[in-house]
């Protein structure tokens, strides 16, 4: 028994001295990130300061372990978060909530359990069969991708936590509003008829786990994901690097500028049948306001492109009739737009 006791408190001395030195190094390459991108591009590399190259290169070596560096504390953060809810346990908590308290709620938990998009489908059906109203249930789906927490901490590092707040409150209104919105035009008719036949199994509980198999979950998680979007950000990133480094700042101000009032409906339909996930496309957003697109207008482009990308449309059709998915879409598009709008007024 004893030997059991101290094999685990060993593990566990292990396991928190782990995270300890990780955070000591994350910390530590963090606070060095420009005297790393400045070493490879100007020492290593050669490239002089100033030129369309030299800034492009170093603004790629730059935003990439930044990036990695942010996905990697947030990915484990949340993944541990997440560990304490269960898709069951998210649809019980959304269960009999009146209209409006359920509808931000529902955006809230939107937040906070991140689903990816390919689990729209099974959670649609799962909230469905648990009763809770459609208008609540299309205010998570929306929250879900628009207001993504990874994109929310990249936005907090990168422009300050004014616009990551501005950015929350925006996506959390459009997911409300528009929840009420679809749950007032009484559209069950509109979902396809095996959705409500279809009885989903119950997932398993997450309780009972231990800070170590939580942690752990957390490592293996983290690894997972990070293996799967460094290619998305390796992509984003060398685009934003390029409109860094060679598009004319002119250029951009003119046709994307604030003062045209057509630039964000014609970036949200722009944006809409692209995909990409909010980590891609935050490195685009950053090197277009550097260029000097108005933050409105970018954000609008990464809200239509992240919230009502082709993918999960195709996804939603399996549940969704045309004329609703059709009023999904539309009512985002409109919402996405007046936010563009909204924050370039502010700022």
């Amino acid at each position: 028994m004893e030997t059991g006791i101290a094999r685990r408190r060993n593990g566990a001395w292990k396991m928190w001295t782990g995270l300890a030195v990780a955070a000591i190094l994350w910390v530590v390459a963090w606070t060095n990130l420009h005297s790393f991108a400045d070493f490879v591009s100007y020492t290593l590399l050669g490239l002089r300061p100033g030129t369309h190259l030299g800034e492009a290169v170093n603004f790629f070596f730059y935003d990439v372990p930044k990036i990695l560096l942010l996905l990697t504390a947030m990915i484990f953060v949340i993944t541990v978060i997440r560990t304490f809810f269960s898709p069951e346990k998210t649809r019980r908590m959304l269960g009999g909530k009146q209209e409006g308290i359920g509808n931000v709620l529902a955006a809230l938990l939107g937040v906070v359990t991140p689903f990816c998009s390919c689990s729209a489908v099974p959670l649609f059906i799962g909230f469905v069969e648990a009763g809770i109203p459609l208008g609540v249930t299309f205010s998570f789906l929306i929250a879900t991708p628009v207001v993504n927490e990874v994109a929310l901490v990249m936005l907090l590092g990168l422009f300050g936590l004014r616009v990551a707040g501005i950015y929350m409150l925006s996506g959390l209104t459009i997911a409300v509003i528009s929840g009420m919105v679809l749950g007032r035009l009484g559209v069950e008719r509109y979902i396809e008829d095996f959705v409500f036949n279809i009885r989903v199994g119950k997932l398993e509980e997450e309780s009972s786990l231990t800070w170590e198999e939580r942690i752990r979950e957390g490592v293996r998680v983290t690894g997972d994901i990070l293996r799967k979007v460094t290619p998305y950000v390796l992509v984003g990133i060398a685009v934003g690097a390029g409109i860094h480094g060679y598009v004319p700042q002119d250029f951009l101000a003119d046709v994307l500028g604030k003062e045209n009032f057509w630039v964000i409906p014609l970036a949200v339909l722009i944006g809409a049948p692209l995909y990409s996930n909010a980590v891609g496309m935050i490195p685009v957003v950053h090197a277009l306001v550097e260029k000097g697109v108005a933050l409105g207008t970018a954000l609008a482009f990464m809200m239509a492109t992240v919230g009502i990308s082709l993918p999960e449309s195709v996804l939603l059709r399996r549940v969704l009739k045309p004329q609703l998915l059709g009023i999904f879409l539309g009512i985002v598009a409109v919402a996405v737009t007046f936010t563009g709008y909204l924050l370039n007024f502010i700022l």
